[in-house]
């Protein structure tokens, strides 16, 4: 690649797809066939606005491969969502629904606006007219939605009904992350935070450390990042730095973690917490620690900060927030990082038990769903470390061997129609 062209987000995963299917010496035609994406969807639709404008949006619908199941996948309402994002998050999720081994592929959608600048009544508009432009792909049994970044529970109950009113009766199971009075289901809303509580449970065992005397930074105060915060204060760990946006806080004693999630709450930053040093989210990643957990955006470790980071280990919380050139570097310190596809699963696989429980009409307490999640990330953990020591490989490479090998199975027994 020629220097100053950055490589995208869906050739950056698909690079990473044929490394492993070379080193597997996986079927060539399951190769190529996971090099693209089986179904993609672009909608233009009009949204009248609150001062009676009317405005053209643009949105996607991805999926990347069904071979496993049903296609499943957020959606996402950013003002700088690309078709190129949506294509590598549906690649992405191919490959988790994989590694946790639950009945899924992968997909994704969006929708370019900025849900910050709209109304209640203009998000319902536009979700309910993006949702009928993407009906000919979603259905509880080809492609369920959930939410992601910039939608949430409300919206997926929209999404819900518009489906249902088309079909004539409720299809609670062609979303999932809805809201509990509509056939959601409890843990939801902690999910991928606590997969990744539970991942830090795992790997701390695995290296002999003690958790509950673990140092514990996390990027990224949102929803997953908050929760995982929250969830390791209760095993014991020390937090000694969190960020937001727009920076962060670090106290080598501890953070009171219940007050810094009130004051995130009264003033939409963790910036001026009293309790605490500010930092920059480029200082804190660099932070000695014991588990560093970023979970914010992608492309946040990358070749030029890796050798400055002192974590004994990472879990990666989001999407994609450690660069391929960053890997090696982290590999070749020693670091131990357990992947996206792996960390942040927590999200995926509540939704598949909401999925059953929608489908069943059956629900279970959250004690319960909690103890499924546990489960299942318990064998894929312990499945994909032994595929590393096995392999001699990073736990990333050892990931993609797990999901690609149960991908290209079942896309070779199935074969291809007609």
């Amino acid at each position: 690649m020629s220097a100053g062209i950055r490589r995208g987000a869906f050739e950056t995963i698909t690079e990473q797809i044929d490394t492993v299917c070379e080193k597997m010496k996986v079927d060539e035609t399951c190769r190529i066939r996971l090099r693209e994406c089986e179904r993609e969807l672009i909608v233009h639709f009009p949204v009248r606005m609150d001062d009676g404008a009317v405005r053209v949006f643009t949105g996607f619908r991805v999926v990347h491969n069904h071979a496993r199941g049903p296609a499943k996948g957020g959606i996402r309402y950013h003002p700088d969502v690309t078709l190129d994002e949506v294509r590598a998050l549906s690649a992405r999720m191919t490959l988790k629904t994989a590694v946790v081994n639950i009945p899924f592929g992968g997909a994704k959608g969006a929708v370019i606006c900025d849900p910050k600048m709209m109304s209640l009544n203009e998000l319902e508009r536009l979700t309910r007219r993006y949702a009928s432009e993407i009906t000919m792909l979603i259905g509880p049994e080809s492609d369920i939605p959930a939410p992601d970044v910039g939608t949430n529970p409300q919206i997926m109950a929209w999404i819900m009904d518009t489906y249902s009113m088309g079909r004539g009766y409720s299809v609670p199971a062609v979303t999932t992350g809805k809201p509990l009075e509509i056939g959601g289901s409890k843990g939801r809303f902690e999910a991928t935070g606590r997969g990744c509580m539970i991942i830090a449970r795992m790997a701390t065992k695995h290296l002999d450390l003690d958790l509950s005397e673990a140092t514990v930074v996390v990027q990224g105060f949102g929803n997953v990042g908050s929760a995982a915060t929250k969830l390791l204060a209760r095993e014991g760990c020390r937090i000694i730095g969190v960020s937001d946006s727009k920076g962060g806080v670090y106290n080598p004693k501890g953070l009171d973690v219940e007050d810094l999630l009130r004051y995130k709450k009264e003033t939409s930053s963790v910036i001026g917490y009293k309790a605490a040093e500010t930092i920059t989210n480029a200082e804190l990643l660099e932070l000695e620690c014991d588990i560093l957990v970023p979970a914010a955006i992608g492309d946040q470790i990358t070749e030029n900060n890796a050798p400055s980071v002192k974590a004994r280990i990472i879990i990666e919380g989001a999407n994609g927030p450690t660069s391929p050139e960053a890997d090696k570097i982290l590999y070749d310190k020693g670091i131990f990082v357990v992947p996206d596809i792996l960390a942040n699963t927590g999200g995926v696989i509540i939704s598949y038990l909401e999925w059953v429980q929608s489908l069943q009409s059956f629900f279970w307490d959250e004690a319960q769903v909690n103890d499924h999640l546990q489960k299942i990330m318990t064998v894929a953990f312990d499945e994909v470390v032994e595929t590393s020591q096995e392999e001699k490989v990073d736990l990333r490479t050892a990931a993609y061997m797990v999901a690609v090998s149960r991908i290209a199975t079942a896309m070779t027994l199935r074969g291809m129609f007609p």
